[in-house]
């Protein structure tokens, strides 16, 4: 059980370093990232309020899609 768990830890490490990465080499690139349409943002003269629905759709699509190929290939 402890192999696992160790196994699932060094996957999840080895994702944060790639996104790391990726945010640090491209993240000019990736400005849409958070100002799509459906993500919804009120601004008021006290207040704001942001919920970015479609983004975090999209996120989930894209981590959902990763994990399944990680599962499959281990």
């Amino acid at each position: 059980m402890h192999s696992s768990i160790g196994k699932y830890i060094v996957i999840a490490g080895i994702m944060i370093v790639i996104t790391g990465i990726v945010i640090w080499l491209f993240g000019d690139k990736l400005s849409w990232l958070g100002h799509l349409p459906g993500d919804i943002r009120i601004e008021n003269e006290n207040s704001k309020v942001y919920i970015p629905l479609t983004t975090m759709i999209l996120v989930s699509v894209v981590l959902t899609i990763l994990f399944n190929l990680l599962k499959r290939l281990f």
